[in-house]
């Protein structure tokens, strides 16, 4: 069932790589939402972090929903891998392809839920002729390809344009870069319900000791839930 409560999806990128599947399930434990999977292929985004196997192998260790956001360029290509490794979500950027339309058809000819996401210095208006065939817009409010930066606040009345834009339209709108307790509820206060998360989530916490994930976790959704009334 489609809503709009803030849902909170860590992002492994700031998780301890030698411990994936341990800190899967350690998110989850500890309240996460989702599981966000930063994809990025070195040429559409100066990093390179994970492909379809290991998508593949940290399914068994999440039980929710596993948000896979490809920063890859050509995406089409790799859907099917993507599909066949458990992702839920499927996200692919406006600006990866001439075809972006086309990539949307594909994932959810897939049996996914489709999203499309947009950088910094795209305007929202290249979703506009999307909105009826996604099921979330990810809206990108750092350069994409590292994390830990810090948020681009002029990002703000984008998204509240693209709330209005969405109307009453079952279509999620996700968050991802430099998302904390401090703006949380800037994002939450225009229309903004899925919220990405890396090291605000990760950082004083491990494996061993997660339950600092689950105060940074509640930290977030509570600064989120208050900007909402």
């Amino acid at each position: 069932m489609f809503d709009r409560s803030i849902k909170i999806a860590p992002s492994i990128l700031a998780a301890d790589f030698a411990n994936f599947g341990a800190e899967c399930r350690a998110i989850e434990a500890q309240g996460a939402d989702w599981v966000h999977v930063d994809v990025m292929d070195g040429h559409f985004v100066p990093n390179l972090t994970f492909g379809p196997a290991m998508c593949a192998a940290l399914r068994p260790h999440i039980k929710g929903v596993m948000d896979v956001h490809l920063m890859i360029s050509p995406v089409d290509a790799y859907l099917e891998a993507f599909a066949k490794a458990g992702a839920d979500v499927i996200s692919a950027h406006v600006e990866a392809g001439p075809h972006i339309h086309r990539t949307l058809q594909a994932i959810r000819a897939l049996g996914k839920k489709a999203g499309v996401a947009i950088n910094p210095g795209t305007p929202v208006e290249a979703v506009a002729e999307l909105l009826d065939m996604v099921d979330m817009v990810c809206v990108m409010t750092v350069n994409p390809g590292f994390g830990g930066q810090s948020f681009i606040e002029s990002q703000i009345p984008k998204i509240a344009r693209l709330r209005q834009l969405i109307g009453d339209r079952p279509v999620h709108i996700e968050i991802d870069g430099g998302i904390t307790t401090a703006t949380a509820p800037l994002v939450a206060k225009v229309g903004a319900d899925v919220l990405v998360a890396g090291s605000a989530v990760f950082k004083g916490g491990s494996v061993d000791n997660p339950a600092p994930y689950g105060a940074n976790i509640r930290a977030i959704r509570t600064a989120a839930e208050a900007a909402l009334g």
